[in-house]
Order: C-alpha cells, then sequence, then structure tokens
C-alpha cells in the first residue's frame, strides 16, 4: 500500500503517546502538509499493550470513528503497531532497519515521546532515568534523524517543563545554555550522575530530581542536534523539543491540568503543522519558550 507520509510516535500505547496518534489521525487530512495517506507507526515497548492499542484505535475510538479518520473508515490514516524499547540499542536499529527498507524515500516525522519517573531518588533510579529519557531519546534521534526526508522532515522529541534551568546553579545554568555539541550536554548528564554517586549534587549545583535533570538534558540535547542539522546545511528538516503540560496521565499519578488530548496539542503540531520552518526551538502551548524558567 502507498503513502504520501509516513510518521512514527514513540511510547504511544498510552497517556499522551496515545493521544498524539489520535490527534494526528484526526488533524492531518485539514493539514497544510496533506497530500495523501498517512502512515503512523504506533511504537511501543510491550508488544501486547502495543497491539491493543492499535486495536482501540482502529475499532473503538469514537472520535476516530465519529470523524472517519481512518482508512478502514473512508479517511487518511492508517496506523501500524511496532515494538520499540529505546533503552535497548538492538531495538532501535531493528526499527530504523525496517524504516529504512520498507520507506527508501523517508519518512516525515518522528515523535519522540517514550520516557520514564520512577519513584525515590537515588544512583539507581537517576542511572535508569537517564539511560531512558536521555541516551534512549538521544539514539533513538541518531538513529531515526539519517531517515528523515530532506525535505519537510521532522524530529519533535517531547521532554517536560521540569527541564527548565531555574533549578540549577548559575554555573551549571549557563553550562547547558551555551553548550556547542551534544558532548557538552552528555557531559552534564556524566557529571550529574557522579555527583549523586559522591552524595554531592545539591554541594555541587544540581537538584536531587533524575526525571527533571534528564529533561533538561533532553532538551540541550534536541538544541544541540538542531544546530548540528543547520550546520551540515540541511535547513529542510527541524527539529524541537516540547512539553505538553502538566497532563493526566498514569506518569503524573492521575494529576494535572490537561487532558491527555490537550497535552498532544504542541506535538501534533511541530510535526504536522505550520510552525514558520522553526527549528532548534523550546515549545508549550503551541508557542515557542523561554528554556530557561524565566
Amino acid at each position: 500500500m502507498s503513502y504520501a507520509r509516513v510518521g512514527v510516535v514513540t511510547g504511544a500505547n498510552k497517556g499522551i503517546g496515545y493521544a498524539i496518534v489520535r490527534q494526528l489521525a484526526l488533524q492531518y487530512p485539514n493539514s497544510k502538509l496533506n497530500n495523501g495517506p498517512l502512515l503512523i507507526y504506533l511504537a511501543a515497548r510491550d508488544p501486547s499493550r502495543g497491539e491493543t492499542a492499535v486495536s482501540t484505535l482502529t475499532t473503538q475510538d469514537v472520535p476516530l470513528q465519529q470523524a472517519n479518520a481512518l482508512r478502514s473508515l473512508g479517511g487518511l490514516t492508517d496506523i501500524k503497531f511496532h515494538q520499540l524499547d529505546i533503552s535497548q540499542p538492538p531495538s532501535i536499529q531493528s526499527f530504523a532497519e525496517l524504516l529504512r527498507a520498507e520507506h527508501p524515500d523517508g519518512i516525515d516525522f518522528v515523535i519522540n515521546n517514550a520516557g520514564m519517573a520512577m519513584d525515590g531518588f537515588d544512583l539507581n533510579v537517576v542511572k535508569t532515568t537517564l539511560g531512558c529519557n536521555y541516551h534512549g531519546t538521544l539514539a533513538a534521534t541518531r538513529a531515526f534523524l539519517p531517515l528523515l526526508k530532506a525535505e519537510g522532515g521532522r524530529i519533535v522529541n517531547v521532554a517536560s517543563m521540569s527541564g527548565y534551568l531555574n533549578k540549577y546553579s548559575a554555573a551549571i545554568r549557563d553550562r547547558f545554555l551555551n553548550a556547542k555539541s551534544v558532548d557538552n550536554i552528555t557531559k552534564l548528564m556524566d557529571e550529574f550522575t557522579s555527583a549523586v554517586e559522591r552524595g554531592r549534587e545539591k554541594e555541587e549545583g544540581w537538584p536531587s530530581a533524575a526525571y527533571a535533570t534528564s529533561k533538561a538534558g533532553e532538551i540541550g540535547m534536541t538544541l544541540q542536534i538542531a544546530a548540528e542539522v543547520k550546520w551540515e546545511g540541511k535547513n529542510g528538516v527541524l527539529v524541537n523539543a516540547c512539553c505538553p503540560g502538566w497532563v493526566v496521565t498514569d506518569m503524573t499519578k492521575g494529576m494535572g491540568h490537561k487532558t491527555p488530548d490537550q497535552g498532544a496539542q504542541t506535538p501534533v503540531m511541530l510535526a504536522i503543522g505550520d510552525i514558520g520552518e522553526k527549528s532548534g526551538g523550546f515549545w508549550q502551548n503551541e508557542k515557542e519558550i523561554s528554556w530557561t524558567g524565566h
């Protein structure tokens, strides 16, 4: 089957990721990028939950059925499941190889939504959280970036306002803001891990917060990759980070101000909306915001 556009959403079996897939299917027909059928890969770590999510979207999701959004209903969108665990490099590589083989002309967008939050704070929590949210997202971004179409390809990394830089010492904040490469951001993540291991993160200017620090790293890494892409002359590829807002999900333990569908709006806009060719930004509430938290 032929598709005009192909996209990937990671961590999409529930919560914001699931809502992103739904909103892509609902909004794509009215998007300026609509030039034919869209295929969305719903990627998730657990095959059973991922397959269930696709089944629910394609057979039971009321908004999609009412809008006739899916190709089975005469609409424009197909949804397929593929297993992906971003904390496991072979899983990323396997998916990238499949995308390259199935879509030799390239894919259009990747929304890296997969992530985790753990209770407590210790070295294991830090290493596990950074391993997924920072290192995993970085590896996925590196693997999928070469697959993007040179004109119009987009990477959207779903971060968090918890990644604001107002939690750090002035020296560390300035190192985030003045970084010149992804390696500079990775070094900061390594230094945070080392400080936690020595029990000195607060004395050295870090918050005792694994998730927040991983998201600061994710934002910084995304902005550096955007700068790399621009330096390489790939001006048709847009790379941005965003915060969906405080969304009611399992990760927030049911607290929040937004529904998952409301939280999906910014990542969906960055993937298929008119953003004026902007790249290298941090976005929230459908607009570019300051990373500093001020």
